[in-house]
């Protein structure tokens, strides 16, 4: 009896594709159905990562979201529409695993870490076989990047995401040692703000695409514009102790 089909949740690291997994690109290149978030009507930053990798008769799976701005995320309609499109992509992959065929999910950074495959592992478990392969994560990509260890000797290193409100914002930056600001996009400003309000704007770093074609590093005081893409985080440094 053959072993079950299995769904896998691939991480591809922070952009660079030679910066994926030996493990990683063995599934990628073997798996029968390949499966990948993106905007509609675009190729999606994972899929164009395994470019040359596919098997010749792979099945795509593009699970394009239903939303990315156009509803504010604490309205109720934003969390009941992305509800439905993973319910609905988890249906879609089920299909292929009862037909015999293994699934690779691909994961941009570390599936576990703030990915959206977190929401497809929960509602597949108990239905078919789940693997999560890891990754090196965005943060890493871009704090290697800019160049400068984000934390030293006893330093705490805190992970904040930019979709937070202002005054919460300004809570979590009171007593930081090493910061990283994740979903920054068309938030920014109020980033910026809340930094500035705090005392750590001189020491912010801007990383914008770490890794990646088009990379950006510079001090967050010479970036005049508020203009942010998905792929960009804001890092403060740590100054601990140093032997």
């Amino acid at each position: 009896m053959s072993a079950p089909a299995t769904i896998y949740g691939v991480g591809l690291g922070p952009g660079d594709p030679e910066l994926m997994s030996v493990k990683a690109a063995r599934l990628i290149a073997k798996a029968s159905v390949i499966a990948h978030f993106r905007k509609p009507g675009r190729p999606g930053n994972a899929r164009t990562m395994v470019d040359g990798l596919l098997a010749p008769a792979v099945i795509e799976e593009a699970l394009e979201y239903p939303v990315t701005t156009e509803i504010a995320l604490e309205d109720p309609a934003y969390n009941a529409a992305l509800r439905a499109f993973y319910d609905e992509c988890v249906q879609r992959l089920l299909q292929h695993t009862a037909a015999g065929r293994d699934v690779a999910v691909l994961c941009e950074g570390d599936p576990f870490l703030y990915g959206s495959f977190m929401h497809l592992h929960s509602r597949i478990n108990g239905h078919a076989p789940v693997v999560v392969v890891p990754g090196i994560s965005g943060m890493s990509g871009c704090w290697t990047a800019s160049g400068v260890p984000i934390t030293f000797g006893d330093d705490v290193l805190t992970v904040v995401p930019a979709t937070l409100d202002e005054a919460t914002l300004r809570e979590r930056l009171q007593s930081i040692d090493a910061l990283v600001v994740m979903k920054l996009g068309r938030n920014l400003p109020k980033v910026r703000r809340a930094l500035q309000a705090v005392g750590l704007a001189e020491r912010a770093v801007y990383v914008e695409r770490g890794t990646m074609a088009g990379e950006k590093v510079l001090p967050l005081s010479e970036k005049t514009d508020d203009e942010a893409p998905y792929f960009s985080m804001i890092l403060v440094h740590g100054r601990g102790r140093r032997p």
